[in-house]
């Protein structure tokens, strides 16, 4: 059986995207090599054995270029409602917050927000089959 272990986005800035994901997610550098080219960032937290990979390609000074085959990755949160209000107060433009009700009953309360090379992150309240 495989174990999911990490997914990788490719950032510009390090230390700004290193901030966002702890700010937001708690998410800490638990380690980090550094090569002539790159650097890899694994960021993680208690909640998750799975990390998020940040690469970093020294030199590059343009914005990737998502196209159209990037999703999002998503985060269950204890309070989806104070966490949205926290990075709104913090000026980082969490998208509104949705009930998806798709059969009149709510299974889902979740918003987006965007990381700072574009990246969507989709935050949803813990329970269910979110846990």
């Amino acid at each position: 059986m495989a174990k999911y272990i990490h997914s990788m986005i490719r950032v510009l800035d390090e230390a700004r995207s290193v901030e966002f994901y702890d700010r937001c997610f708690g998410l800490k550098v638990a380690e980090r090599l550094d090569f002539d080219s790159f650097t890899l960032i694994y960021l993680a937290n208690d909640e998750s054995e799975t990390e998020l990979e940040l690469t970093v390609n020294k030199g590059r000074t343009e914005p990737y270029d998502l196209g159209d085959g990037y999703g999002h990755v998503a985060f269950s949160v204890q309070d989806v409602d104070t966490l949205h209000a926290n990075l709104t107060e913090a000026g980082l433009a969490p998208r509104k917050l949705v009930d998806f009700a798709p059969g009149g009953e709510v299974i889902a309360r979740f918003f987006f927000i965007k990381d700072p090379d574009g990246y969507e992150i989709e935050v949803l309240q813990r329970g269910g089959r979110y846990k």
